[in-house]
């Protein structure tokens, strides 16, 4: 899987109906109307996510590896 910084990843959730809800220091707080689910997005400037954390978030929201 091809990694993906914190930036592009919230454009991504926003086209698929995430929103902010706020930011605290340098992470990014999504909701979605239909769901009870919370994204944290750890946004540090252009630096890629972990594997790891990407699964766990695209796994939480719902998206695959072809959504990004």
């Amino acid at each position: 899987m091809k990694s993906i910084s914190g930036k592009k990843l919230c454009k991504i959730l926003e086209k698929t109906g995430w929103t902010l809800a706020r930011i605290k220091g340098s992470h990014h707080i999504y909701t979605k109307e239909d769901t009870s689910t919370i994204l944290v997005i750890p946004v540090h400037g252009n630096r890629d996510l972990p594997i790891g954390t990407l699964n766990c978030i695209l796994k939480d929201a719902g998206l695959t590896e072809e959504d990004i």
